[in-house]
């Protein structure tokens, strides 16, 4: 019997998948003896989604940008026939033998998967399906197989390091944790993804839950935990829904609780929603949330190895850190370490957004360059625009230029560029972004973000962004740069946490790159990307004006005047820049100059 899955991941809901999974449901009700219908999480081609696949022995094949109208096509002609429909997309298939295909082949033929390994593959709401992968087989090992000191041992020769941003060894920072000693011992998870445009532990939790859940209890293994906490933001529900379901059963087999799998060994793991503050990203500001306290980093040392939550030995990896330690305990370190760089090991998850072609997620070994990722697996810039850089790290991240588009990603060469790794976001930019108003965007979201805890963090990214909204508004003053840089270098000394530490990374590393940019914008007034309106004007084709009259509704000044169905004009010296009358045009007749 074949079997049609359809990707329910967010991305996939949110394109539209649900009518298409409704649609499904009623054909299966005709035809019951034909098919048996599925959900899964998200394969990472977020960019043609909804997907639906179809499997079929050892074979299997995604068509992608369904509806529910070509949902009935499918069903008719592949379920029913054996036919390929006319006019939807096969956008990957893979035979028995190997072979693969499809419009997006490459898309997952230059990728190598360890923590996306079931994303997109199994149905996240089914412990029969993550069984069916040999889920858990990796935790029975550690308990029944291994000693705490070979679990660390392991983790330690893989090579994994901390894919939350620091780059620290996983195995140091857990023997730490392994010895200290307390009432109790936390094992946490952080999956406070807030990074904009970041989306991979989303994606892992809503896909693959039970791997997350699997990696934290060999960690507590390892290091003698009791309890466990997931930090996930409520902003995530889906991923909340699959992590509860994962958990109640999870219980019911006995792979959490007391006793498990009939040893001395007891875990729990609890969820803890995050009520949306990007601080809380930190380690210790974490700690503090879960405590019930306002979330505000703390001094250390006392590490949270040491004293950690509740003032108990503690250890914190994100999300996708756990999600690789399943597969080096079931597959040996040797396996993992031959992944990667000398330094950096393993494979690494990015969110690929922007301006690409192909927009989703993807993993590769650690050292692929950024021009394989943008050029090769992203699919190069929309609309054939240039490339011009990519944002990584967040928005305590920086820029790198295209000119560096050869930089290997690891922990080593991408800090060597002012940005850093990140937990994997990366924005793909095109010759339409201006740098500065890239600077003030992320400023802007740190300095909201900020908890006020420490005076730098506090005012002093209140005042660089303060600086940048001038420059974008054409009023920037020749000294500027130098008081973003001095501004800069005292934020990063002064500030207790990574949040102020590394906020100033998108001016600093766009001043690098971009310094004609700002002097264009403070010496010329002039945007050399026309993106920052203050230093625009806006002018109406007379060729593609029909006169429907709506710009000139929506202008506050009434600075646009014409006849109905006959072309319109802009004053320029009424015009504010405000820019509804670009966003409200249905023609492309307004454009900036």
């Amino acid at each position: 019997m074949k079997k049609v899955i359809v990707g329910m991941g967010t991305c996939g809901l949110s394109a539209g998948a649900r009518p298409v999974h409704e649609r499904l449901q009623a054909l299966v009700e005709d035809h019951p003896d034909v098919c048996a219908p599925g959900i899964t999480g998200c394969i990472g081609m977020c960019y043609r989604e909804p997907l639906v696949e179809i499997r079929d022995g050892g074979n299997r094949w995604i068509y992608g940008d369904v509806d529910a109208e070509k949902m009935g096509r499918i069903f008719e002609a592949h379920v029913l026939t054996d036919r390929i429909p006319e006019a939807v997309s096969v956008v990957y298939s893979e035979m028995a033998d190997g072979t693969r295909g499809g419009e997006e082949k490459d898309f997952l033929a230059l990728q190598q998967r360890i923590v996306l390994r079931h994303c997109g593959l199994i149905d996240p709401e089914s412990m029969d399906d993550y069984l069916a992968v040999d889920g858990y087989k990796a935790l029975r090992r550690a308990l029944t197989e291994m000693r705490p000191e070979g679990i660390l041992q392991t983790v330690k020769d893989s090579g994994l390091r901390g894919r939350g941003g620091a780059g620290f060894s996983t195995g140091l920072k857990w023997s730490f944790a392994a010895a200290n000693q307390g009432e109790k011992k936390f094992v946490i998870c952080n999956a406070d993804e807030g990074d904009p445009g970041a989306f991979m532990d989303r994606s892992v939790l809503e896909s693959d839950p039970h791997a997350v859940l699997e990696g934290m209890a060999i960690c507590a293994a390892a290091i003698g935990g009791t309890h466990g906490y997931i930090y996930c933001r409520a902003e995530y529900p889906l991923a909340l829904h699959r992590l509860y379901l994962a958990l109640d059963a999870a219980r019911a087999a006995g792979f959490l609780g007391q006793n498990i799998m009939g040893t001395d060994f007891s875990f729990d793991i609890k969820i803890k929603q995050g009520a949306g503050a990007f601080v809380c990203g930190e380690e210790t500001a974490l700690f503090a949330s879960i405590e019930g306290q306002r979330g505000m980093p703390r001094i250390r040392p006392p590490f949270p190895a040491e004293k950690g939550l509740w003032q108990q030995p503690t250890n914190n990896n994100n999300v996708e850190t756990y999600a690789n330690v399943p597969w080096i305990i079931r597959h040996g370190a040797e396996r993992y370490a031959e992944l990667g760089t000398e330094k950096s090991r393993g494979t690494k998850v990015f969110a690929l957004a922007g301006k690409v072609v192909r927009g989703g997620l993807v993993e590769v070994p650690m050292g692929t360059t950024i021009r394989e990722l943008v050029h090769r697996i992203g699919g190069g810039i929309k609309d054939g625009r240039t490339f011009k850089a990519v944002q990584m790290g967040g928005p305590s991240g920086g820029c790198i230029p295209a000119a560096l588009e050869d930089t290997h990603v690891d922990f080593e060469s991408i800090p060597a560029t002012g940005a850093i790794m990140g937990s994997g976001g990366m924005i793909v930019l095109d010759d339409t972004s201006c740098m500065v108003e890239i600077a003030r965007y992320f400023l802007n979201f740190t300095q909201q973000e900020s908890c006020g805890k420490c005076t730098f963090c506090r005012i002093g990214t209140l005042r660089m962004l303060e600086i940048l909204e001038r420059i974008t508004c054409g009023e920037g003053d020749p000294a500027d740069p130098d008081k973003l840089l001095l501004l800069a270098g005292q934020i990063k000394e002064a500030s207790l946490c990574g949040l102020g530490q590394t906020a100033p990374n998108p001016v600093l590393t766009t001043m690098r790159y971009y310094r004609d940019e700002y002097d264009a914008h403070i010496r010329d007034h002039t945007c050399p990307a026309g993106v920052c309106n203050a230093l625009v004007d806006f002018f109406i084709d007379p060729d593609k004006c029909t006169g429907c009259t709506l710009c000139a509704k929506q202008c506050p000044v009434q600075a646009i005047s014409g006849q109905p169905r006959a072309p319109h004009v802009i004053d320029t010296q009424v015009c504010v820049k405000c820019g509804k009358c670009l966003s409200s045009c249905n023609f492309g007749a307004i454009f900036k100059g």
